[in-house]
């Protein structure tokens, strides 16, 4: 229980920056649906942002993944953080140029023909987000989560605070001083070019914070450990581009195949602002993968970790299906984090993609068999048949029901890909898990969504509906205790409370 309680710490750490940096970024989610004019106007961020993770994915090749892998080897130590640094400084700046360079052919692509330079944007913000990386990574493989977080944070608040600038005071200065240095330069109606900058300016920061890190390797750049991490890390590539296909690529297969009334990207802008609802299981899912990738790889070292990773798996399924209910039973409550009421159509979509998020979560968990077994090819395979489910659906469906396939799309993708990677990874690297007992509690809390649906259906009182929700997740809270009980009374400061209660 002690490793749990070491995973638990990090994840606290990791978690909780990672979580506060990207609830202050989704805080400006209703700053621009209500700054923005309308789902259009959204939608063409959401398409630039959509497309920004495949480039990263390109531009880092799982470069973080081989480096906790190999750090903790003999032979790799000496030259792993050299080796790694040289190679991603050097592929960085060709990839930059390169982008920059085809810049008006990708906006074509998107569909942003008439902001080109939103790609140039783009380029220059991937190209000091793959820079920060590796001084990133080494500073969660070191065990200094105090200053990874404080980074983080001042990335989104200098993010948000630009962003505030450029759309709500700069249009403010120029009304008041119309022949200011302000009013000179600024561009009205540009909100989508100014996200962009600020985003822009936040990254450069953050790299002049990390410059030490970066610049702290020596320029020994050993042949050999090149090769090993390559071999390792490129069929991460494979997964990381077949990931991004599932978690994003649905937003521009929206902006080319949708036949909405409204336009295609009012569709996008529509979904793009719904799909950051389910933010509480999104977020805990991102703290838990800061946390568990190096505590998985470094368990990995000791006795019998299948039993650690089976008792990680047990507690994190427990804390997505509670964290389910509080998303999908006060869905009226969380609505309101969209102030523009034209998105709320699209609020249908929340339930599907909060299951969709519990499988990717679940896959997360599931993925250490073919890290640990260098069998990352295996993964790539997953993520290709999940990519294949998302582009067949989105295909096919998007023409007729617009971004509902969509949602549906990433709930089959990531359900599928958790099944077949359960399946293989036993074979493979058998982990205990109680998989019964986990689909019994996620079987549990789709039926208690129901059920709350089909009572809302007849008593339509706020009062009535957010009263059942308080007394599901009450009774469901209860049911889980009186069952993992034992489990629970090891844990730190919640094992008290269950001895006491006992």
């Amino acid at each position: 229980m002690s490793s749990i309680k070491s995973l638990a710490s990090q994840t606290v750490w990791y978690g909780a920056s990672s979580i506060a940096a990207r609830f202050l970024n989704y805080l400006l989610t209703p700053y621009l649906t209500g700054a923005f004019s309308g789902p259009t106007e959204y939608g063409e961020m959401t398409l630039v942002y959509a497309a920004m993770p495949f480039l990263n994915v390109i531009f880092t090749y799982g470069i973080e993944t081989a480096y906790f892998r190999f750090s903790q080897k003999e032979g790799f130590k000496k030259d792993i953080y050299s080796t790694s640094s040289i190679s991603i400084i050097i592929s960085t700046i060709f990839l930059t140029t390169l982008l920059i360079l085809s810049h008006t052919t990708f906006a074509n692509w998107l569909k942003l023909d008439d902001h080109p330079e939103f790609i140039t944007y783009s380029a220059l913000i991937i190209a000091f987000d793959t820079l920060t990386a590796l001084p990133f990574a080494k500073l969660r493989q070191d065990g200094r989560p105090k200053k990874f977080a404080s980074i983080r944070i001042i990335n989104i608040l200098i993010t948000i605070a630009l962003t505030y600038f450029f759309i709500s005071v700069c249009p403010w200065i120029v009304e008041k001083n119309p022949n200011g240095i302000v009013a000179k330069y600024f561009i009205k109606d540009y909100r989508v070019g100014y996200v962009l900058i600020a985003n822009l300016i936040a990254s450069f920061v953050t790299l002049l914070i990390l410059l030490r890190e970066l610049l702290s390797f020596t320029w020994v750049f050993n042949k050999k450990v090149w090769s090993q991490i390559m071999i390792y890390s490129l069929p991460l590539i494979i997964v990381g581009f077949g990931g991004m296909i599932n978690e994003t690529f649905d937003r521009i297969m929206l902006g080319w195949l949708s036949q909405g009334v409204k336009g295609a990207k009012y569709d996008v802008g529509v979904y793009g602002a719904c799909y950051k609802l389910p933010l509480l299981i999104s977020l805990f899912v991102q703290a838990f993968r800061m946390g568990a990738e190096p505590f998985f790889f470094k368990q990995s070292e000791g006795e019998n970790p299948q039993r650690i990773y089976a008792r990680v798996m047990k507690f994190f399924v427990i804390t997505i299906t509670v964290m389910f209910l509080l998303v999908a039973l006060y869905i009226d409550v969380w609505k309101y984090f969209i102030r523009n009421k034209s998105y709320w159509v699209g609020l249908k979509v929340v339930p599907i993609l909060l299951l969709a998020n519990m499988f990717l979560g679940i896959y997360y968990n599931l993925s250490i068999w073919f890290k640990l077994t260098h069998k990352t090819i295996s993964g790539a395979y997953i993520t290709l048949i999940g990519a294949a489910i998302t582009l067949g659906i989105n295909y096919i469906f998007i023409p007729y029901y617009s971004y509902m396939a969509c949602a549906w799309a990433t709930f089959f993708c990531y359900g599928s890909m958790m099944v077949i990677s359960y399946i293989w990874g036993q074979k493979a690297y058998r982990i205990p898990y109680s998989w019964k007992k986990l689909v019994a509690y996620i079987v549990i809390v789709v039926l208690l969504f129901f059920v709350h649906q089909g009572l809302i259906h007849f008593w339509t009182s706020r009062i009535f509906s957010l009263s059942t929700a308080t007394t599901m997740v009450f009774l469901y809270g209860l049911f889980v205790a009186s069952i993992e009980r034992k489990e629970l009374n090891k844990l730190p400061v919640i094992g008290r409370f269950f001895s006491s209660a006992a």
